[in-house]
């Protein structure tokens, strides 16, 4: 009964994927898998081509295909998907759909699941780079602004600034001061000598002397008058 399942799902299969299905033998065949791949930047992206290899064992249905996913020979790598990490997740995924579909045709399930697990896995993969480039471009931005918008002022901040102005405003006020009375000192000239009054000379006990030196001025006067 299984063989006759198993010819029957082929058949079908081949009149769903006609340019897709190359036989391998007579339990084994390949299906072209080529899933779409998300734009990236406006840009679109050619679909790769991945080969998903079916083999019937002799109980299928009732027990599951054995499966193998793999690229054609000298492919290019597929944008954001690599095989090479990708292949067993990817088939693991089909485990709750085989076990579904026990006893039943499944392969055009398994094909059809696969395809989209693939293309939600790129387009995971390419969200989560335009988000990181996203990053990039909005820091970059913050930072652009912030050089017009300055430091955000806070109640430390703001103290931090007072001081530093008052210190600075008391300085200038000294530095002006200076300069006024530099000016002032200019503006009136050296310091006069002032004349001491009578009393002043009389503490400093200068009045005899005072009137010694005139004495000796009229002395020497009639001292030259008599030469004469």
């Amino acid at each position: 009964m299984g063989r006759e399942e198993q010819i029957e799902e082929r058949e079908v299969l081949d009149s769903i994927f006609p340019d897709e299905i190359t036989d391998i033998d007579e339990k084994s065949y390949r299906i072209t898998i080529n899933p779409d791949v998300p734009q990236q930047d406006g840009e679109d992206v050619e679909s790769p081509t991945l080969l998903l290899t079916i083999t019937y064992p002799p109980a299928y249905p009732d027990e599951p295909p054995i499966l193998d996913l793999s690229l054609p020979a000298n492919a290019p790598k597929p944008p954001h998907l690599d095989l090479s990490t990708d292949r067993g997740p990817l088939l693991s995924c089909l485990t709750t759909t085989i076990e579904e579909n026990l006893g039943m045709a499944m392969v055009f399930t398994l094909v059809t699941v696969l395809r989209e697990n693939i293309e939600s896995l790129m387009l995971e993969r390419v969200a989560s780079i335009q988000a990181a480039k996203d990053k990039i471009a909005e820091e970059a931005e913050a930072q652009e602004n912030a050089k017009f918008h300055g430091e955000r002022v806070t109640r430390e901040s703001f103290l931090r600034w007072r001081e530093g102005f008052r210190s600075e405003m008391e300085a200038r006020e000294e530095e002006e001061r200076a300069r006024k009375e530099a000016v002032e000192m200019k503006a009136r000239g050296p310091k006069k000598e002032d004349k001491l009054t009578g009393r002043e000379l009389w503490e400093k006990g200068l009045v005899g002397k005072v009137e010694e030196d005139e004495d000796a001025g009229v002395e020497d006067g009639l001292e030259g008058l008599k030469v004469a």
